[in-house]
């Protein structure tokens, strides 16, 4: 099992369980949970956030139905392998969030959508000089 720091807030509009998804999600994706590594254990994560065990319980799940991790009875969560669609269909999720963040603040910044392609252009078009 791997030490891992999890930090969770109550003032997010985020539930507590989606906090700590997301942040074992990131850390399979970037590497620092390597697969066969056991996640940290349910009583452990809900000890030392104070939270209840079924907290952690639906994240883990929720992991287990997106194919990042294998709960194996008796023995704890273990990270998966990561095969090229999963990492590819998770990239395109965070692609996602990114540009619905992307289009929240163009919104207030009265972006018209031809200005945000345009945007969008003229930034794609910077990176691939680079």
């Amino acid at each position: 099992m791997i030490s891992m720091k999890l930090i969770i807030s109550n003032g997010l509009d985020v539930p507590i369980y989606a906090q700590i998804k997301h942040q074992i999600k990131a850390a399979i994706l970037s590497g620092d949970l390597q697969e066969g590594q056991a996640c940290p254990s349910l009583r452990t994560v809900a000890k030392e956030l104070r939270i209840s065990v079924l907290t952690v319980s639906r994240a883990y799940a929720e992991l287990e139905e997106e194919g990042f991790v294998k709960n194996v009875q008796g023995r704890g969560c273990f990270v998966l392998k990561r095969g090229p669609e999963l990492l590819r269909e998770q990239l395109v999720c965070q692609v996602e969030e990114a540009l619905l963040e992307a289009i929240k603040v163009a919104r207030m910044a009265d972006l018209s959508p031809e200005e945000l392609h345009h945007l969008l252009d003229v930034l794609l078009e910077m990176k691939s000089d680079e």
